[in-house]
């Protein structure tokens, strides 16, 4: 089934007014005020519909949906829909029966935004039917579409300053790149060496021989006062000397005491 033999709704108002239009004695366009609006001729409902590039005006009966009158349009803006000169409630279309015969009837929406919507649908239908034409004529004469032209034209020229150009890479090369660490992110460099923590060796071992200036001064001095014995070995002379030294003294210290009559001894 071709797409021309879909019927699609493009709208419905549910309440419209039909009058006799007197026939219009000049070009000057339709007037509503001469129609006589407080007696319409029929009441309805009014439904827009189309078929291929075709729309259709159609009066329904409210309840049994029974076809009133039914108006073609082929085209937009023509004589088959216009609006009158003074409301904008208020249309004239030209209504066809089975037999070609046609005639000229008032439509009036109660509502000034149903009035609107009958407008633009009819309109937008018409519009979808324009652009389908263009785009198969397009279809078929692809070559005579407007091309986008690129080229140069005849004395046209363009300048480009290599100069700065130059300056700019050498600039770039010139500076110093910093290694790329993981994930393309610069490494900073790392700080500079500092002093190591002094070590303190396991029992039984020891510190092999650092430099004099990397060891403090008290140090030295209380270690050449000094002579500790050597852990897991026998004690030398001069540290038995030292504590011998002590013994006596503290021994000549107490005879001395014993000696002096002026001592008291406790």
């Amino acid at each position: 089934m071709a797409d021309s033999d879909y019927e699609s709704v493009l709208c419905v108002k549910p309440e419209v007014h039909v009058y006799r239009v007197p026939p219009r004695a000049s070009n000057r366009g339709y007037r509503a005020a001469e129609w006589q609006l407080d007696q319409p001729s029929w009441s309805g409902r009014l439904r827009i519909t189309s078929k291929g590039k075709m729309a259709f005006i159609k009066l329904e009966d409210k309840n049994s949906g029974e076809l009133f009158a039914q108006a073609p349009v082929d085209q937009f803006p023509s004589i088959a829909v216009e609006g009158v000169t003074d409301s904008s409630r208020y249309f004239v279309i030209r209504v066809e029966d089975e037999s070609g015969r046609r005639a000229f009837i008032g439509v009036g929406f109660v509502d000034r935004g149903d009035a609107f919507d009958f407008n633009v649908a009819i309109q937008d239908h018409f519009k979808w039917v324009k652009q389908q034409s263009e785009l198969a004529k397009q279809a078929q004469n692809p070559d005579q579409g407007p091309k986008l032209d690129l080229g140069f034209k005849e004395g046209q020229t363009i300048k480009l300053n290599i100069a700065n150009m130059k300056k700019k890479e050498g600039a770039a090369g010139n500076s110093k790149l910093r290694p790329a660490g993981p994930g393309g992110l610069s490494l900073l460099p790392p700080p500079p060496a500092g002093r190591s923590p002094a070590l303190i060796p396991p029992p039984g071992e020891q510190l092999p021989s650092c430099p004099a200036d990397s060891q403090p001064t008290s140090t030295a001095n209380i270690d050449a006062a000094w002579s500790w014995p050597q852990p897991g070995g026998t004690a030398t002379a001069s540290s038995a000397d030292i504590w011998g030294e002590f013994a006596k003294a503290s021994g000549s210290a107490s005879t001395q005491n014993q000696q002096s009559p002026g001592w008291v001894q406790f």
